[in-house]
């Protein structure tokens, strides 16, 4: 004899309700009025003849046997979307839209966007420079690659890669009006990315939270800071992710052998309905393919990030470039971002 199950609508309404902690939320997400909600609840309570909420003010508060329940719940409902998701979008063909941080799309995603399109030539896709986490929830957007601090709980969210962030400038202008130590970066134009937060994390590291600083320029994103200084405005904070190319090249280069860890990082993230969905598996699966290949292949890149660690006990070297090799006397510590 099969298992009594609860009705699914009701366990519908306890589990958007114990995702967003309100009633008028759940209701708002399922279409229906919080009245309904309330009843439909209530009505799971007495099936199971247990309390599944307490209200704590304005929010719902799980008790004991709603935190037990929940889990089980909330995995049946991604389960069944998932297999949704195959049958509605069965093959690696079809339109597929990527939103990405756009540094890294410039810098780094464009240059090997080629080898995925050439694998999956039947895939159209729609590339959106953007790190708004709100993005995701459009039926528009398919994959994000976001900035932040990843805790987006609402989505399928998965750690990409940490970075270490250090000063980057043109060799022009370094040439021009040179940098030798921290306290000439104070003769030059700082070029921010954000509010300041991430100089400010690189200054502490250096220990030159005091440095007497000239002109502050804010920008929208790292790109606009990172091509400000290919252009000799001044100095940015670039990455070992998105300026490992351009330092390669020559066309940046790093006066000082720090690096220091930035409190976010990069993540990949999607509805969770749409995980495990074909056409979304496979440019995931490419995402971090292409990163581990990246790694395991770029030994540049890999000398590059070993060389900006911060030495022990030592102060930041100034006029190393990043892709010189470490020296053998230093001991590094490691550092991500």
């Amino acid at each position: 004899m099969a298992k009594r199950l609860p009705p699914l609508n009701p366990l519908r309404a306890f589990e958007a309700a114990a995702r967003h902690g309100s009633l008028t939320k759940a209701a708002g997400e399922l279409h229906v009025t919080h009245g309904a909600v309330s009843h439909q609840i209530r009505a799971l309570e007495a099936s199971l003849s247990v309390k599944l909420f307490e209200r704590t003010g304005q929010r719902l508060k799980l008790t004991a046997h709603g935190a037990e329940l929940l889990p089980a719940v909330s995995s049946a409902f991604e389960e069944i979307a998932a297999a949704t998701a195959r049958m509605t979008r069965p093959t690696t063909a079809g339109a597929l839209s990527v939103t990405c941080v756009p540094a890294l799309l410039s810098l780094w995603l464009l240059p090997r966007i080629g080898g995925f399109l050439s694998r999956y030539p039947q895939i159209r896709l729609t590339l959106d420079a953007s790190n708004d986490p709100g993005n995701v929830h459009s039926p528009d957007v398919d994959v994000a690659i976001l900035y932040g601090d990843g805790s987006w709980t609402d989505l399928w969210v998965k750690l990409w890669t940490p970075l270490d962030l250090f000063p980057v400038v043109s060799p022009t202008l370094i040439n021009n009006r040179p940098i030798r130590t921290i306290r000439d970066l104070g003769d030059h134009v700082m070029l921010h990315a954000d509010d300041g937060r991430e100089w400010h994390t690189w200054l502490a590291a250096a220990d030159a939270l005091d440095l007497k600083r000239g002109q502050q320029v804010h920008m929208s994103d790292a790109r606009l800071a990172i091509e400000a200084a290919m252009h000799g405005v001044g100095v940015a904070l670039g990455d070992t992710m998105t300026v490992a190319s351009l330092l390669s090249r020559g066309q940046l280069v790093a006066p000082f052998n720090l690096a220091v860890p930035a409190v976010d990082a990069f993540y990949v993230a999607c509805r969770k309905d749409l995980r495990a969905a074909p056409i979304v598996n496979v440019f995931i699966d490419w995402l971090f393919a292409a990163l581990e290949e990246d790694n395991a292949r770029a030994e540049p890149l890999a000398a590059a990030r070993r060389a900006l660690r911060r030495a022990a006990g030592k102060s930041p070297e100034p006029g190393r470039r990043p892709d010189a090799p470490p020296r053998p006397s230093l001991k590094h510590r490691s550092a991500r971002r």
